[in-house]
């Protein structure tokens, strides 16, 4: 990679603990860094604090554009439009869009604000990486203000089929802000050909070939690039003595349950929580006879705590939480061991490495990378992956046993499966996951995407 970078991001990837800026932690972040570096690089992001924004500044050696978002803005554009009208829709619309007017203002304007920052910290012949569902519009914009650098687009989650987004009251000004980019990437194939037939009803591009459009006279390709991990850390981390240790500590602070089951997810409506544990109540159901055989840790990441639709959700998994332990438990042990909170990375990889079987059951996800995490640190011993089929992450995994969360009983059943495979097909499975896992990691991807921009 030769030519100069600016990443165009809903957060920077640094924020402010009242201190001094640390680092934020992920994937996209460790991936780039070392690029943005290298190449004198930007990062043009909001700084996660309403009002007026920093000057720009150097992190790490990346030159950092902060972005000012009003109160009323992060109103309207995240928690309005995003949240309550994109989020849900490019989710399958498991839970019904809102559509207002008086959102898709702020969103528009919001989008404009970061295109007109990263125009004026592009250089001519840069390339232009903008990052996920807040910022559709911003490619578009951006085309508008620089005409001479290479524009990207990477979408994180789903993108839907027609059907769901010609529900949309925006969708021509979305589609057309999209087709801004040079180079439009998402993390499947249905991604791709959903996008690609949007483009056609609404945009009235043409195709021209499986993975490329023509709008308006310029050509645009569609990349399909399912985003990973770094697999070797989570490795590295996996096998060291602590997290061995701390595991064999879980296993036994469980009750030395003789399969343990875990999930991990942040709480959202989007990853089945809900009906997770109804599928493991129904897998004790059936064996009432060996109450402590199994034990089920679900870890929960606060998500959106101010939102009154995800505090309803909180209430209602609790709930069903105390309903499974209250009809099942004993005293003293309780079958659902849950947890409202963040782990450090080592804690849980810790979680990672006790587990037998890593349930992975949400209703639609664009990737789903705690999947990828647990393969990653079962390299070189037994557990069994349940994967949704409408995560991401299934269009990989092929090893991992793929259900469709909303059979509960189906899910209760391949739990069975998965709790009594013997260790040779367990094995057998997770060598070909890791293998998966290991040669498609975070680097790779950013070299494939960026590989693809450059390329232009």
């Amino acid at each position: 990679m030769t030519r100069r970078i600016v990443v165009i991001a809903n957060r920077l990837p640094a924020s402010w603990d009242g201190e001094q800026w640390v680092t934020s932690p992920g994937g996209l972040v460790r991936a780039l860094e070392p690029v943005l570096q290298r190449t004198g690089g930007s990062w043009v992001g909001w700084s996660g604090t309403a009002g007026d924004a920093p000057d720009p500044f150097e992190h790490d050696g990346i030159a950092l554009r902060p972005v000012r978002l009003s109160a009323d803005e992060l109103d309207g554009f995240y928690y309005g439009f995003c949240n309550s009208a994109i989020w849900p829709l490019y989710h399958d619309a498991i839970v019904a869009p809102e559509f207002h007017r008086h959102h898709w203002q702020p969103y528009r304007s919001v989008n404009e604000r970061y295109a007109r920052v990263a125009a004026e910290a592009l250089q001519p012949s840069d390339i232009a990486w903008v990052q996920d569902y807040q910022l559709q519009l911003v490619p578009g914009m951006l085309r508008a203000f620089r005409t001479d650098v290479t524009i990207g687009f990477y979408l994180h989650i789903p993108f839907p089929p027609i059907e769901l987004f010609s529900r949309l009251p925006w969708r021509r000004q979305i589609i057309e802000g999209l087709l801004g980019a040079d180079v439009l990437a998402f993390q499947t194939r249905a991604s791709v050909q959903n996008f690609a037939r949007a483009a056609r009803r609404y945009g009235h591009a043409e195709s021209v070939g499986r993975r490329e459009l023509n709008w308006r006279g310029r050509s645009i390709k569609l990349q399909r690039a399912p985003i990973a991990i770094d697999t070797a850390h989570f490795e590295t981390v996996a096998s060291s003595e602590p997290v061995q240790r701390r595991a064999a500590e879980l296993r036994h602070e469980l009750g030395d349950a003789e399969r343990i089951i875990l999930g991990v997810d942040r709480l959202d409506y989007t990853k089945g929580i809900d009906l997770r544990l109804k599928a493991f109540a129904g897998l004790l159901e059936t064996n009432r006879n060996e109450p402590r055989r199994y034990a089920f840790v679900q870890v929960a990441v606060p998500s959106r705590e101010d939102v009154p639709a995800y505090q309803v959700l909180r209430s209602d998994i609790e709930q069903l939480v105390g309903r499974v332990n209250g009809d099942y438990g004993q005293p003293g042990w309780s079958p659902v061991s849950y947890l409202y909170r963040s782990l450090d990375l080592e804690e849980l990889i810790s979680y990672y490495v006790a587990a037998d079987v890593m349930l992975v059951t949400p209703l639609r996800d664009g990737m789903n990378l705690v999947a990828k995490e647990y393969v990653a640190c079962h390299r070189d011993q037994p557990g069994v992956l349940v994967l949704s089929e409408f995560a991401g992450a299934a269009e990989q995994l092929k090893s991992a046993l793929l259900v469709n969360p909303y059979d509960v009983d189906a899910v209760t059943e391949t739990l069975r499966v998965a709790t009594r495979m013997d260790s040779a097909e367990a094995r057998t499975r997770m060598q070909r996951l890791s293998r998966t896992v290991r040669k498609e990691d975070v680097f790779e991807w950013a070299r494939d995407c960026l590989a693809m921009l450059e390329a232009f």
